[in-house]
Parts: C-alpha cells; sequence; structure tokens
C-alpha cells in the first residue's frame, strides 16, 4: 500500500475557488492563499441559515499510544455522506505545531481519508495559530510595561494570571522568571508560559460569533488581580481594539477540501484536555448552513471534548447535535484491557471482554445527554474475525448500532455503511447538557466527576478552594466548568486505564476565563505546556532539494 504521502501527492486537487463555488459562496468573501487554500469573511455567516444542516460529533473512546483515528474517521464519514448523494462539510481543528513536532505527528488524517493539502495544514497554514500567540503576548508585554510606568492599575505582581504563550512543547517554559537585568527592564517576577492552543484567545476566536463580540471578549479578560482583590481586566488595559486589529484575519474560517474533494472548514485549535476541544463556532455553523450533514470532531475521548461540546458548545452557540460517533479499535479495547503495546497485534479476546468496558462507559455517556450513537469500529489488518466480532455483538447488545470502518484503506467507500447508520438514527436526537450552568460550580463538577469520570467523590485543595472564593467574589462563579484533566483514562489519573471507579477525583486549582465564558478546573498533573520526548517527531521531519517533505504524518 502506498505510504499517506504518496496518496496524498497522487490526489487530484481542485481548485479551492471551484470548492466555494460548489458551495455558492460568492467570490467576494473568499480571500485565497495560494491554490488549494482560503479563507472566508465571517460576515458571510449572517446570510445562512444554520438550521439547514444536521449535525455529527465524532468523539472516541479513551486515548490509547497506539492511536484510533478519529481525524480519519471524521473525514471519511464526510466523505462517505457525498458520495451517498447527500451534501456534508468536515469541520476540524487547526494543527499545532507542538505536538506536530512533538509525540503525535501531523494532524489531518491518514491513508484514503486525507485532507490537503497536508504539509500546509500541519505547518503554518494561514497563519492563525501565529496570530492567536502574537496577540496572547501583546497582553503580556502591555500588562508588563503598565506595571513598569507606575501600575496605575494597582496590579498585585504576585497574582498576575496571564502567562506567556508560545505555540511549541517547551518545558523549560512552564516556570520561569522574567525582567531580570536591573530597573530598565522592568520588575522581576516568576511567569511562564502555555501553549498557543492553551491560550484563552484561542478559546475566544472559536467561541466568537463576529468581529465585536471578539473584542468584546477580550476586554472582559482578567489578567490578573489588584492589591485589593479586585479583578484587572484587558478592558482596563485598553488594547482589546488592537487585539482584535490582530485576529481581523484569523477570525475567518479556513476553506480546504479531502482527498476526494469534499469541502472541509479547518479552523482554531484549542485542545480538548486543556480547552474546550473543537473548532471555531463560525465555521461550525457557516457549514450547516451550507449543506445537509456537518461532521464535526471533538478532542480526545467523550469525557473530554463530547462532554464539553455537550455542556458547554452547544449551550453557548445554540447548537442541537444529532448524532455522536464514538471511534474505537480493536488495538484500543485490548490495551485497557491491560495488554502491552508491543501485544496488541497478537489475538487476546479475553482483553476484549476487560477492555470493553472502557467503551461502554463512553457509550452510555453520550446516552446521557440524549443524543444517538453510533460506535465506529476501526478497522486494522491484524484485527481477527473473532476479534471484531466480540467487540459488535457486544456493542450490540448495549443497545448503540455499530460499523466498521475502514476509511484509512478505502476513503468513502470504507464508511459507507457508517453514514448510512449515522442517517437512520440522526432525527432521534433530543439532546439536553446534563448540568444547568447557574449551579455553584462545586455542584457542576461533582455532577461531571461523577456521572461522566465515574468516580465516588471530589476533593478540593486548597489553592483550589482560595481561587474559588476569588472568583466567586468577583461575581463570575456562575460560569459553566472546563475541566482540565489527563486524556488517557477516564479518570484523573493517566495510569488508571479501562473502567475506574470508586476514587476521589481531585481538583488542585481554578483559573478563570471569563473572556472565553468559561471556569478551568485543573486536576491532576496535566501541563498547560507539554514538553518534548526523548525522541521527538522533529527528528523525523526532513525536507529534499526538490521541497518535498517528509515525516509529518
Amino acid at each position: 500500500m502506498l505510504s499517506d504521502i504518496e496518496i496524498a501527492r497522487s490526489a487530484k486537487l481542485e481548485p479551492v475557488m471551484n470548492i466555494a463555488k460548489n458551495l455558492s459562496i460568492p467570490g467576494d468573501f473568499l480571500n485565497s492563499y495560494g491554490k488549494f487554500m482560503a479563507k472566508i469573511s465571517h460576515s458571510f455567516l449572517k446570510n445562512l441559515n444554520i438550521r439547514k444542516g444536521k449535525l455529527i460529533l465524532v468523539t472516541a473512546m479513551t486515548p490509547t499510544p497506539a492511536g484510533e483515528g478519529k481525524t480519519t474517521t471524521s473525514i471519511g464519514l464526510s466523505m462517505a455522506l457525498n458520495k451517498i448523494g447527500h451534501r456534508s462539510i468536515v469541520t476540524l481543528r487547526e494543527p499545532s505545531l507542538g505536538p506536530v513536532f512533538g509525540i503525535k505527528g501531523g494532524a489531518a488524517g491518514g491513508g484514503y481519508s486525507q485532507v490537503l493539502p497536508m504539509e500546509d495544514i500541519n505547518l503554518h497554514f494561514t497563519g492563525d495559530i501565529h496570530a492567536v500567540g502574537t496577540a496572547h503576548n501583546l497582553i503580556s508585554a502591555v500588562i508588563d510595561s503598565h506595571v513598569r510606568f507606575g501600575n496605575d492599575l494597582d496590579i498585585d505582581l504576585t497574582k498576575i494570571t496571564w502567562p506567556r504563550a508560545i505555540d511549541m512543547n517547551d518545558r523549560a517554559l512552564r516556570n520561569i522568571v522574567i525582567a531580570l537585568g536591573g530597573h530598565a527592564n522592568g520588575y522581576p517576577r516568576e511567569d511562564g508560559f502555555v501553549i498557543t492552543a492553551a491560550s484563552e484567545i484561542m478559546a475566544i476566536l472559536c467561541l466568537s460569533k463576529d468581529l465585536q463580540d471578539l473584542k468584546n471578549r477580550v476586554g472582559n479578560i482578567v489578567i490578573g488581580w489588584s492589591k485589593n482583590g479586585k479583578p484587572v481586566t484587558v478592558h482596563e488595559l485598553g488594547i482589546e481594539g488592537a487585539i482584535a486589529v490582530i485576529l481581523k484575519d484569523a477570525i475567518n474560517p479556513n476553506l480546504v477540501q479531502t482527498i476526494e474533494n469534499t469541502p472541509a472548514f479547518i479552523h482554531g485549535g484549542p485542545f480538548a484536555n486543556i480547552a474546550h476541544g473543537t473548532n471555531s463556532i463560525i465555521a461550525t455553523k457557516m457549514a450547516l448552513g451550507l449543506s445537509d450533514y456537518v461532521v464535526t470532531e471533538s478532542g480526545f475521548g467523550s469525557d473530554l471534548g463530547a462532554e464539553k461540546f455537550f455542556d458547554f458548545v452547544s449551550p453557548a452557540a445554540d447548537l442541537k447535535p444529532s448524532v455522536a460517533v464514538i471511534v474505537a479499535t480493536v488495538r484500543a479495547i485490548k490495551y485497557h484491557g491491560g495488554v502491552p503495546l508491543k501485544d496488541l497485534e497478537n489475538e487476546n479476546l479475553e482483553a476484549i471482554k476487560k477492555g470493553i468496558e472502557n467503551l461502554k462507559i463512553h457509550i452510555e455517556n453520550v446516552k446521557k445527554f440524549n443524543v444517538p450513537v453510533v460506535v465506529a469500529l476501526n478497522r486494522f489488518a491484524t484485527d481477527t474475525e473473532r476479534e471484531l466480532d466480540l467487540v459488535v455483538n457486544t456493542v450490540e447488545k448495549l443497545g448503540a448500532k455499530i460499523s466498521l470502518n475502514e476509511a484509512f484503506a478505502k476513503g468513502s467507500e470504507g464508511t459507507i455503511d457508517l453514514a448510512k447508520k449515522v442517517i437512520e438514527v440522526a432525527d432521534e436526537s433530543k439532546f439536553s447538557p446534563i448540568y444547568k450552568w447557574d449551579s455553584p460550580v462545586e455542584e457542576k463538577i461533582k455532577i461531571l466527576a461523577t456521572e461522566i469520570y465515574r468516580a465516588k467523590d471530589v476533593s478540593f485543595s486548597k489553592e483550589a478552594i482560595t481561587s474559588l472564593k476569588q472568583i466567586e467574589k468577583a461575581g463570575l462563579s456562575n460560569l459553566p466548568v472546563i475541566v482540565a484533566k489527563t486524556q488517557y483514562s477516564i479518570s484523573d489519573d493517566p495510569s488508571k486505564l479501562g473502567a475506574p471507579d470508586g476514587y476521589v477525583f481531585n481538583v488542585r486549582n481554578f483559573k478563570l476565563s471569563s473572556g472565553a465564558g468559561f471556569i478551568v478546573a485543573i486536576s491532576g498533573e496535566i501541563m498547560l505546556m507539554p514538553g518534548l520526548g526523548k525522541k521527538p517527531n522533529a527528528v523525523n521531519i526532513d525536507i529534499d532539494e526538490k521541497g518535498n517533505i517528509t515525516g509529518l504524518f
């Protein structure tokens, strides 16, 4: 079989303006970035009826190092819906350079189910993430300049909560000291970096309905606290207009295509383990107004991306998900059944019987939001018929539809059965969030911990209690909760595989994201700035004298 890169280079791409024309997007709303990429003005959304399309959310069981193929499934499903006569658009997040050069590699699908041009999408694309990082760091620079020249807002230097940002995995920047070198450089203080995907600016970009809304949200960002305990906002620094200028192009969704010329909107990139984990609301709503079915993807498992999509993104954007597709693999099920990574290719029915409890929890989780479930079982060459049959029979007994998915090997042809099963249940949704926004923060977290993460109770550290009281004092505790936790377990402990229960879920701190409109509850050892491994993916990436890039997958 051809490699991913060979398949991508053999694809016959349509000029992006043809893709836009087929969607009936007027040229006045388009800005081409070369032959195969374009931006669509966010103002085009005002011309559309977003109730036209049905929304399909692709999520997954708890991820493993073996990889489950969620993006590949999303792309394949959208292509298959088009192939059987429906108009479909896939909406995805933009890859972050940190994971691209770190442990994960590229994020544009694979095999015969890719979005293209892959190299551009995985690298600088149309510059959105760079714009987010620049906007974020302008705020950082203005904060320290303000303090240096009199500190009129009486900002407490020990309570500045706004870090700096960079789109790279760099553990050395998690905790730093700035402004060394004397008075001319400002006042020394502790600081740190987050990866750009974890920036509140990224969350705001993906949640804003237009440029004015973006500017207002930026103005509401709390960057720290004054010496008398009051929140200090970007509006008080007077730079929300400048931030909006930096993001004036980044707010516009990016139009590309799949390997089979299905339209794809790729826009924004918040992580689901440290933010809300889905592409921009503007892109999703625009796609809903242009197609019959929109396939969108949430990050990691249903306990992270899907929960946040249901409890936060959907109410915030007035979206009504019609179906949830849960991606699973025989390999992942065996991994959660205790099989080491090196032995996943060997048949092991007992491990499947044990590990499928993880998939069962994800099915139950989605059903709690009254959304119908279809399991996409991604097929690998090493899967045996007995293993596949065991998974299919077990899932069907749980009351969920399941489809063997071969998007990677066959593109849309391998995903037609999944598309048909999605359509069969698309009118059955009675979607409702699992908690109310106006409930107390502790109550919201307890609902998530016991209902979704399967804990018996919740504990709050002293630091968490102090920070929550500060948020309550500022009158902002009625915001929804975004939990930042490990993606490798349903619990807050990455070592707890399978279906952990009976444990205590630990919240160690709270972070206010008032511009984005949520409170982040930080649990476990989750890092807002990842680090590179001993052998990062960067060592696999190269370019030859003809400009051909290798190693991005």
